[in-house]
Order: structure tokens, then C-alpha cells, then sequence
């Protein structure tokens, strides 16, 4: 069995070399590195009215304090397998757990909001090699058979840690201080520099692998002006802004130079070898419409709790963890199933899943009970183990060895990409059809009609008095808000369905 790297045989050899008990420390290792990592893409959200009072910034500039780790963890994730070959695996590795700790330390320590913005891009920077890393590190530690596992494992810290971060974030903050969020990552990441300093073995770097510059920076401004106008597009009203037009012009135009630069060049920054693959690039497509799902439900179901429900900080993270113990729970289980059941079904078994929680949550009123609130976050998150492990099992089942750390790259890429779409695309239809909808329903609600006078309507929503239409003007928001949240729900749970026809691409591989 062939298990060498783009860092030479001896990374994977090595590594399978190990003793059990040697193996294991290096999977608790990585895997400590991958939570720290994903509990940072969601923990500082519940924080930031917390860190704009401290900071005295405005809701635009603290939003800088999000937009900045997500830019700079984008440029940085595709060049993490090239400098992984060039230097060495465990070298890259020990480097972006010191640099991510260290500037973790920072952000807790920021006076200002300059110095949060900067010590930010550095955590993202630094933070994007984590998770591709990890990855590449137990695809090489086991043999195939067992990496249905050993992906089982790895997708409890790359799903939980997101679903998790706003729970442990919200808690952090009442209790302590927002800096808590960034001062939390100081353990896992002294534990983690431990384990890979004593039991990761190293790659053989090799010293000929040339780094396109030019490529790099291609694909660097390709995706940080689509990162910035995805981000930045509802607060500008998207093209109606002269900002978002550069930033989707440039992104294109970037896009484009990049993909001739990497079909044209004797040695691009990404061989386009890696993308002949069928497998890895049905995977990378259904990766991408899987990360809509993953991140979108979480940038929903708190300001509908919260806003709508009138539910506080802490009740609302509470009822988002039981998603967390759903994903935990498929993990487990997919991890055994791998191998004995054909892959494909697994995803269409989670696909399903997800798709049915969505459905659920397409017919939530302000009134639903928390419990059922709870259970179908149960039910999204075990639709979502078990799409996540057998697909990323599936994706790198074909993959050439020698491209196995740019592809761990492109994978975390691509899902990252698809969360930010996601976001933003729910976001602007919720705006928009809250708009419309109360368009519409108040072009119905008039003094007028003999169904909007007493006793059909209640006291407090009298229109004689100024109150009375305030407090009705107010309801109507209310539901319009409402109905635009199940529309998005709605949306989401067809672009799940979606992705099934992909299933009939991808191969399986006999153990």
C-alpha cells in the first residue's frame, strides 16, 4: 500500500510505523489542534456586542473583527499542502500552532480595535493550516480500510467545534470576558505543540518543490475580494454599492488569470492534475453546497431565538449544543458502518436527514416549544455526520498520495467558501423577502376592513390610538420576520436535496 506524500515516503511510512499507543497521542494531538481551530469560527461571535462596547466601535468596524480572521484564513488554507511539501509536515504544523496560540493571546490582550483587526488577520493566517494538516496527518496514519474511522474522528472537531463555539462563547462571555474566547485556546494549544513536538513524525521536505508566487497571489486576491464582497455585501446593499462591483469584478477577473496562470505554467501553484480526480472533485462540489448548510443554520437560529422568541444569550446556546451531540453521535456510528455499507448510501442517509430537519424547521411558528427546537437540531446534526465522513472519505479514496496535502487544502477551502456563500446568500433573502413580506401583509392590514376592528382584533391593537398602531405595526414586522426565516429554511433544505444527484459521480473503492 502506498502511503507517501507530496513531503516524500517517508511521511506516511513513518507514521504508519508507529505503535498504537503512538498513533493514538499523535490522533489526540492533531485532533486538539482542529477543535482549537473550529471553536474560533463561531466562539467570537456571541462576543462582539461585548468587545464593540469595549472598543467603542461601531456595528461596521466590529464586524471587522469576524471579516478579517475569514479573509485571512481563506488566502492562507491553499498554500498550506505546498509549504507542507517544501518545509516539511510537522515543521508547518508546529509553526501554525505556536503562531495561532500566540496571536489567540494577543486578540485576548487588544486595547483597541486596530489592534484586534490585526491580530486577527494573523490568528486566521495562522489557523488556516490546522484543519487540512490534521487531515492529511490521519489519512497517512491509517491504511485504507480504516479511514472511515479515522475521518469519523477528525469530523467530531471540524463539525462540533462550530455547532459549539457560540454555547461555549456565550458562556465565557457572561461569566468571565469576551477575552476568555481568545484566552481559552492557550491549553489546547500547549497540549497540542506537545503531542506533535513528541510523537508526529516528520516529512521528508522536498527542497526542488518551487513556490509559484505568482500563482499564489492570483488565487490570494481572487479570494479575498470574494471573501470581502460576501461578507460586506448586505451592509452595502450588495451592487448597488461601487465597492461590491470592484470586489466581484476583481474576484472574477482574478478567478479567471488564475486558471489560465495554473493550466499554462510549468509549474503552477496547484497542478491541475490534482482536479482529474473524479472523485475529488465530485467531493469538492458537494463539499462546498454542504458548507452552505453547515454555518448557515447557526447564522439563523439565534437571532430568530432571540429577536423573535425572545429567548436570552445563554437559553439560546443551550438549545443549539443538542446539534453538537447529533453530529457526535453519527461520527461514532458512521465510523463502523464505513467499510460494511456502501458509502453512497450513508450520504444519501444523511442528506436525507439534514433535508428532513430543514423541512421541520420550515414550519416553526414564535411559539414552537424549545424541545422540538432541540430535536430537530439533533436530527440536522446527525445528517450532517453522516454525510461528512463518508464523503471526505470518498474524496481522497482515488486521490494520488503525492497530492494528498493540496488536497486537504482545497477540501477545508472549498467548505469555507460554501459557508460564506451560504451566509450571505440567507442573509440577503431574509432581509428581502422580510421586506416583502410585510409589504404584502400590510397591504391587507387597513382600518378599513370589518376583520381589523374590534372584537376581532385585541385592545392593545387599537387603531384609534397612536400605541395601538405601533404595537400592531410591530407584530406585523413581527411575522413578516417570521415567514422570511421559514422561507430561508425552505431554501436550504432544497439545496440539500440538491446534492444527491452527485452521489451517481462518485466511485466506491472495495477494502
Amino acid at each position: 500500500m502506498s502511503v507517501a506524500t507530496t513531503g516524500g515516503p517517508a511521511a506516511g511510512a513513518a507514521a504508519l510505523g508507529a505503535t498504537a499507543g503512538g498513533r493514538g497521542l499523535i490522533v489526540v494531538s492533531v485532533m486538539l489542534a482542529t477543535i482549537m481551530h473550529a471553536l474560533d469560527m463561531t466562539i467570537a461571535n456571541v462576543a462582539l456586542p461585548s468587545m464593540q462596547g469595549t472598543m467603542s466601535a461601531t456595528q461596521d468596524q466590529i464586524s471587522w473583527v469576524l471579516t478579517s480572521y475569514i479573509v485571512a484564513a481563506a488566502i492562507m488554507t491553499p498554500p498550506t499542502g505546498v509549504l507542507a511539501a517544501r518545509l516539511g509536515r510537522k515543521r508547518v504544523f508546529v509553526g501554525a500552532v505556536v503562531g495561532f496560540t500566540v496571536t489567540s493571546m494577543l486578540c485576548g490582550a487588544a486595547t483597541s480595535l486596530e489592534q484586534m483587526v490585526a491580530f486577527r488577520l494573523l490568528q486566521g493566517a495562522f489557523g488556516a493550516g490546522l484543519v487540512p494538516l490534521s487531515q492529511a496527518v490521519l489519512l497517512d496514519l491509517y491504511p485504507p480500510e480504516k479511514r472511515g474511522a479515522a475521518m469519523a474522528m477528525w469530523g467530531v472537531g471540524v463539525m462540533v467545534g462550530p455547532i459549539l463555539g457560540p454555547t461555549l462563547g456565550g458562556i465565557l462571555t457572561e461569566y468571565y470576558s469576551w477575552r476568555w474566547v481568545f484566552y481559552i485556546n492557550l491549553p489546547f494549544g500547549i497540549l497540542a505543540l506537545a503531542g506533535i513536538l513528541a510523537f508526529l513524525p516528520e516529512s521528508e521536505p522536498d527542497r526542488g518543490r518551487r513556490f509559484d508566487v505568482f500563482g499564489f497571489a492570483l488565487l490570494s486576491l481572487a479570494i479575498g475580494s470574494l471573501q470581502l464582497m460576501l461578507d460586506r455585501g448586505e451592509l452595502l446593499d450588495w451592487f448597488a454599492s461601487t465597492e461590491i462591483v470592484v470586489e466581484g469584478v476583481l474576484a472574477g477577473l482574478f478567478l479567471y488569470l488564475f486558471l489560465v496562470h495554473m493550466f499554462t505554467a510549468d509549474r503552477p501553484f496547484l497542478e491541475p492534475g490534482l482536479f482529474a480526480d473524479r472523485n475529488f472533485a465530485v467531493g469538492l462540489l458537494m463539499i462546498f453546497m454542504i458548507g452552505v448548510i453547515l454555518l448557515a443554520t447557526l447564522a439563523l437560529l439565534p437571532p430568530f431565538l432571540q429577536n423573535l422568541m425572545g429567548l436570552p444569550v445563554l437559553t439560546t446556546g443551550y438549545i443549539l449544543a443538542p446539534r453538537g451531540i447529533g453530529t457526535m453521535l453519527a461520527m461514532m456510528v458512521v465510523g463502523r458502518l464505513i467499510g460494511r455499507i456502501d458509502s453512497r448510501l450513508l450520504i444519501l442517509l444523511g442528506i436525507s436527514l439534514t433535508a428532513l430537519s430543514l423541512h421541520r424547521m420550515a414550519g416553526f411558528t414564535t411559539d414552537v416549544p424549545l424541545s422540538t427546537i432541540a430535536w430537530t437540531g439533533i436530527l440536522q446534526g446527525l445528517g450532517l455526520g453522516f454525510v461528512f465522513v463518508p464523503l471526505s472519505t470518498l474524496t481522497f479514496a482515488t486521490l494520488a498520495p503525492r497530492y494528498r496535502n493540496e488536497g486537504t487544502a482545497m477540501f477545508s477551502l472549498m467548505r469555507n467558501i460554501g459557508a460564506s456563500i451560504g451566509i450571505s446568500a440567507v442573509i440577503t433573502l431574509l432581509a428581502h423577502n422580510t421586506q416583502v413580506n410585510r409589504a404584502d401583509m400590510a397591504a391587507s392590514a387597513t382600518p378599513f376592513r370589518a376583520g381589523m376592528q374590534p372584537p376581532f382584533l385585541p385592545h392593545a391593537w387599537d387603531w384609534n390610538t397612536e400605541a395601538g398602531v405601533m404595537a400592531f405595526s410591530g407584530e406585523v414586522n413581527r411575522q413578516a420576520a417570521t415567514i422570511a426565516y421559514l422561507n430561508d429554511f425552505t431554501f436550504m433544505m432544497w439545496t440539500t436535496l440538491a446534492v444527491a444527484p452527485l452521489l451517481l459521480l462518485l466511485r466506491t473503492r472495495k477494502a
